[in-house]
């Protein structure tokens, strides 16, 4: 059992500078989805030694959405326009040490497998517990060690160039793509059976994706109930670029993926 919590972490630093009190448009969506065979296909994977959850599944599900179902949404807002990402690319929300959250970036996550999902991550992963963070996430120490107001200061001054105007600060490892083409988060993980995502100003991504618990619950199939294990999936869009139909088809194609999982150990 934990005796202190460090309230003031680098992240909550950084958070105090970055959000405002809600005033952009976003919409929120939700589904729930059974998850039983998945969780089967992903207990086989791992007894054949490919470390890989239901996040691994997801996230590639999702790439693959925005490559064949929804490239609309491969997109970020810049001086009023929309313009197309140059690659799709995943970031992934992880639980580093503790309560610190950090990420992990898989590049051109629509042409990965499952197998080469599973061995990107956990290289990251391992990397980044040992304090090799990717330059993006590394941006919170520095933000965190400067003093308030000043940390809301330059964080709208990088906002503006990198947001704003789509420039690129490659020396601190700020571009219009630092964060991806969308953030994946696993809530079911730390104990939240559905969660719904903040639009970070700075990533000016189309979309988040949320991962709640996966719980046993009555479901009905071939006209019977029966228990089945069951997830919600929940996720905000940023309305500036996308309209409901499009979360549709996202979570129509995620549903196709979770039901035909065996469609990510092949290249697309």
């Amino acid at each position: 059992m934990r005796t202190t919590i460090d309230l003031n972490n680098d992240w909550r630093m950084v958070a105090s500078a970055i959000y405002t009190r809600t005033s952009d448009s976003k919409i929120l969506g939700m589904s729930e989805v059974d998850v039983t065979d998945l969780e089967a296909y992903v207990a086989a994977k791992r007894k054949q030694g490919v470390k890989i959850t239901v996040t691994h599944v997801l996230t590639l599900a999702a790439a693959r959405a925005l490559k064949f179902e929804v490239p609309e949404l491969n997109v970020y807002m810049v001086r009023g326009k929309i313009k197309k990402r140059p690659q799709i690319d995943a970031m992934v929300s992880v639980l580093l040490d503790g309560s610190e959250m950090g990420s992990v970036k898989i590049e051109n996550a629509d042409r990965v497998t499952i197998d080469q999902a599973a061995e990107i991550m956990a290289n990251q992963i391992k990397s980044a517990r040992g304090g090799n963070e990717n330059k993006t996430m590394d941006m919170k120490g520095r933000l965190a060690a400067i003093p308030w107001p000043f940390r809301r200061w330059i964080f709208n001054v990088l906002k503006f160039f990198t947001v704003k105007h789509g420039l690129s600060i490659k020396s601190l490892g700020l571009t219009p793509n630092s964060f991806g083409s969308f953030v994946v988060s696993n809530v079911g993980t730390l104990g939240l059976d559905l969660g719904f995502p903040s639009l970070m100003p700075t990533s000016n991504i189309a979309f988040v994706l949320m991962l709640g618990a996966v719980n046993k619950r009555p479901w009905v199939v071939n006209d019977e109930v029966v228990p089945r294990k069951v997830m919600w999936l929940g996720s905000a869009l940023d309305h500036r670029v996308c309209d409901g139909s499009h979360g549709g088809r996202l979570f129509r194609y995620l549903k196709y993926i979770i039901q035909n999982p065996h469609l990510l150990e092949t290249e697309p």
